[in-house]
């Protein structure tokens, strides 16, 4: 068995942290499957203007309904501290740019960092948006000669087009919006999926050992979530 996940991101997106959360927990057992993710960060804003997608709290039914959603999926992944955040949203170009510079300056440091700038964000309030706030997360990881560095990187104009070309590769592969993925079996075949809660689906198309969702009769101990 081989596969690849190609899973495109945006710390703006809180579904992109389940996501990421969620793969990163799986992640030796799909190592053991011989299956490889790659993390690839992107601009969401991009997305939903080049796909024509619109964010869901500017549309008053997907606003209504994501507050019952966002729950469920807070309790399910184990971050019951997420909220949204006052100045929600962001403009994620300076932090999304500056993870492609880590993600190939410092590959071991890489996922902890999106990890940080998610929960600073999404649990803690920050607004990662900001150079100084940045910084600030970034010194959980890197002294400051090297955040220095990173966000000079971020401002420039490579990274500037790398940021753009990751957009545009999620869009070409069909992207609506984050968590996006591109999956390739063993078979050669790829396939797109969306969202956080078609892991299953995932799995099944990977050829992987999975349990679906099992329904108890009365009396049986309740599943943890």
């Amino acid at each position: 068995m081989s596969g690849q996940i190609t899973c495109y991101l945006d710390c703006v997106s809180p579904y992109s942290y389940f996501a990421l959360l969620h793969l990163e927990r799986q992640r030796e057992t799909l190592k053991s499957h011989d299956v490889d993710i790659d993390i690839v960060p992107v601009f969401l804003g991009g997305i939903n203007v080049g796909s024509g997608n619109k964010p869901p709290w500017t549309l008053p039914a997907k606003a209504a309904y994501s507050k019952f959603d966002s729950t469920r999926a807070k309790k399910h992944f184990g971050v019951p501290k997420v909220k949204t955040p006052d100045f929600f949203p962001i403009l994620s170009l300076l932090p999304q740019r500056a993870l492609v510079y880590v993600k190939e300056a410092h590959p071991e440091t890489y996922i902890q960092v999106f990890l940080d700038l998610f929960q600073e964000m999404w649990e803690n309030g920050v607004d990662v948006s900001k150079p100084d706030l940045l910084a600030q997360v970034l010194f959980k990881r890197f002294p400051a000669t090297e955040i220095k560095d990173i966000l000079e990187k971020a401002n420039s104009a490579l990274y500037k087009q790398r940021l753009n070309d990751n957009t545009k590769e999620a869009l070409d592969r069909g992207a609506f919006g984050c968590p996006w993925y591109f999956v390739r079996n063993s078979k050669g075949e790829e396939e797109p999926f969306f969202g956080s809660d078609r892991f299953h689906f995932m799995w099944e198309y990977l050829g992987l050992p999975w349990k679906d969702v099992e329904l108890q009769e009365p009396g049986q101990p309740k599943a943890k979530i």
